[in-house]
């Protein structure tokens, strides 16, 4: 997808809402895990009833891989149906990949061509070597962590050498890389206070911004301070949509709260002139 397709699903939809997939069995319904599929099961209802108030899709590897084969079998059968049912959807496979040289041209291959993501998280320590090979494939991107929402991030993020931060200096390093055009990057909700020194670094690049709603971070601060003249911005909410409710109604309920936080993105891009 290119960034102007998505560019307009955001205007269209007067959302910038990624929903992100983190599927842990023991929390979904009970009727759900006594499916065949129950991870396919749950995603397809949370997607069949929030497509319209989202313009992106993250499903979280690590809680695909902890269920072994049938996990990435429900993965696969998760893109296929999002690529079939709902193309205009940009669609970020949170996997954190972060090896060098073919390592990482098998990472982008798998994700890329085999399953048909838009883009891939990965994280930036082992430099370039890490993340170019992501950038070869056409209108396809490469997440780079940069400032995360944890409390870890302070160990090494916020680091700092003749006046620069860590994370300053991952991105502007970033920008000289082959294919730097295709980059986008995270930064975490919880982290609002730093989206405007990280502006002045990436002014025109997407940000991927967890940390909204179960860990604390405020929309209104993230959209304030991080969205640029075009939106810019991919919010994403988890648990606190796709985990609404436990009961029969979580796939409505999850519709309700992503409604919710769509009419407030709504609010911001009218606010800037977008929409």
């Amino acid at each position: 997808m290119t960034q102007e397709t998505l560019l307009k699903n955001i205007k269209a939809k007067q959302s910038y809402l990624c929903v992100g997939l983190d599927i842990d069995l023991e929390k979904v319904p009970e009727f759900i895990r006594n499916t065949e599929d129950p991870l396919f099961t749950f995603a397809k209802a949370i997607i069949d009833k929030t497509h319209s108030y989202a313009v992106a899709y993250k499903p979280n590897l690590a809680f695909f891989e902890s269920y072994g084969v049938d996990g990435w079998r429900a993965f696969d059968k998760i893109m296929r149906y999002l690529n079939e049912n709902y193309p205009e959807h940009f669609t970020i496979a949170d996997a954190k990949r972060g090896d060098i040289g073919n390592t990482a041209a098998r990472y982008a291959k798998a994700f890329f061509e085999n399953y048909g993501v838009d883009a891939v998280t990965v994280a930036p320590y082992m430099g370039k070597d890490a993340v170019e090979p992501f950038l070869t494939f056409k209108d396809k991107y490469a997440i780079l962590l940069s400032l995360t929402s944890n409390p870890g991030a302070f160990d090494f993020q916020f680091t700092e050498e003749n006046g620069k931060k860590l994370f300053e200096k991952v991105l502007q390093t970033s920008l000289k890389w082959n294919g730097a055009a295709q980059l986008m990057y995270v930064v975490g909700a919880t982290k609002a206070s730093a989206l405007t020194s990280i502006r002045q670094i990436i002014p025109e690049a997407f940000l991927l911004v967890p940390g909204v709603g179960a860990q604390g971070g405020s929309l209104k601060e993230v959209s304030e301070f991080g969205m640029n003249e075009s939106c810019g911005l991919l919010v994403n909410s988890s648990r606190g949509i796709i985990y609404a409710s436990h009961e029969e109604n979580f796939a409505d309920a999850a519709a309700s709260e992503a409604k919710k936080i769509q009419q407030e993105m709504a609010g911001y891009l009218l606010k800037k002139g977008i929409i």
